[in-house]
């Protein structure tokens, strides 16, 4: 059997409701800090659902030369910005010499929802003279990933998954691939979204699926808590650097992490519920732990996808007892308790929080939990960080179809 080649993380780009760069998001994570707060990036008054995870004091004139923002919606602009935290700190320098060997694989669920709320706006208002000729490219899902490769000059393969809430975990599982079969030496990858506007917010109600807890949002998001009553829609993004092993050693390269593991597959049951017994979410699990040759035993913690919701958080609490028991020597957080829901920035985002927990040996809490969920029988972290030894941590993303994803990462 052919020798894979392995992955190694040598930079990481975070920009999150609870902090823009990768440390402030991890500090606050671990003090246990909320970023969910009442919207302000529009008049939320009319909804149901008036807060979310915005991402707070963002200026894209850091990252973005000022007469380019009107041909980016906000997703890409997150995009950018964590590209440029990612690449600085892997150190990676792309030139001409090796630009067809680094190639990008950025996605993003839904693109640019405010982007096209407001040039509809003007296509009613004003008519269609008055559309923006920058409107395609501003809005639709791939532009992330296009804009770090002209950006950078990564003339490698260049792609974005729209997969929903697992658009993040599925880039980098997939650029992991690739970097395996030896299409490219290096992927810039990850998910990003920027969904907290008018209609998102208005749709999501619709399905019923937003928390309305208006008097406390910063306590709204409450993975496996028994009175949660639905998700919080979050803003941002992830982006790895990773790296063939030998092309990152040959540079000198700081490396953080090995990413060893990955798989996906689909529930093949509902748009938008997993089966109740989490069946989906087990075999993805397990496929995941075989891909990276290791048992459940092997897994110290594991970072799940539970958004708040009712039917959600309990699948994934009853796969992870059906795949690793009732066992003490996994221990779980959902860090959507205090960043919200990223839909297809989460798996990125979360990629990045997981390889920040091996790095400093310590995972981060679970808040919000007044009243521990009956059904969720496993080992969580609440309330406080937890310092302790791990060798190998999973993590979790699951999307509106049915589709799932693992990502194993192992410590340096």
């Amino acid at each position: 059997m052919e020798q894979k080649r392995r992955v190694v993380v040598t930079g990481v780009g975070l920009v999150s409701p609870v902090g823009i760069g990768t440390e402030e998001t991890w500090r606050e994570l671990l003090a246990g800090r909320s970023g969910i707060a009442p919207i302000r990036l529009f008049d939320a008054s009319s909804h149901d659902c008036r807060f979310a995870g915005e991402v707070k004091g963002f200026e894209p004139e850091k990252y973005i030369d000022r007469k380019d923002l009107k041909k980016m919606g906000r997703f890409i602009q997150f995009a950018l910005a964590a590209a440029e935290f990612a690449i600085s700190e892997s150190g990676l320098s792309i030139s001409a010499q090796n630009a067809e060997r680094i190639g990008v694989y950025v996605g993003s669920g839904i693109g640019s929802f405010e982007v096209i709320e407001r040039e509809h706006s003007k296509l009613l208002e004003r008519g269609p003279d008055r559309v923006s000729p920058f409107f395609i490219t501003a809005a639709i899902a791939n532009l992330a990933a296009g804009q770090i490769s002209i950006r950078y000059g990564a003339s490698g393969p260049n792609m974005a998954s729209a997969t929903a809430c697992t658009t993040g975990a599925h880039s980098i599982g997939e650029a992991w691939h690739v970097i395996r079969r030896g299409d490219a030496d290096a992927m810039i990858c990850g998910g990003s979204e920027a969904a907290v506007t008018p209609l998102s917010v208005a749709g999501f109600t619709a399905m019923r699926a937003l928390s309305t807890r208006n008097d406390s949002p910063e306590t709204a998001s409450r993975p496996w808590d028994k009175n949660r009553d639905g998700f919080v829609v979050g803003e941002g993004a992830g982006v790895l650097i990773l790296e063939e092993l030998e092309h990152a050693r040959a540079r000198g390269a700081v490396i953080l992490a090995e990413l060893v593991g990955y798989a996906a597959n689909s529930d093949a049951f509902h748009t938008n519920a997993p089966p109740e017994d989490g069946r989906g979410v087990r075999r993805v699990m397990e496929l995941a732990l075989q891909s990276a040759g290791l048992r459940p035993v092997d897994i110290q913690y594991l970072n799940a996808h539970a958004t708040s919701t009712p039917l959600g958080d309990n699948a994934e609490a009853q796969a992870i007892v059906d795949t690793f028991g009732e066992t003490e020597t996994l221990s779980v957080s959902s860090t959507k308790s205090m960043t919200g829901h990223l839909l297809g920035g989460a798996g990125s985002l979360e990629a990045g929080i997981t390889v920040c927990a091996l790095r400093d040996q310590v995972a981060p809490p679970t808040t919000n939990i007044d009243e521990l969920d009956e059904r969720c029988r496993v080992n969580l972290i609440r309330d406080r960080s937890r310092a302790m030894p791990m060798e190998y941590a999973m993590t979790n993303s699951f999307g509106f179809g049915g589709t799932n994803a693992s990502l194993i990462f192992r410590s340096w």
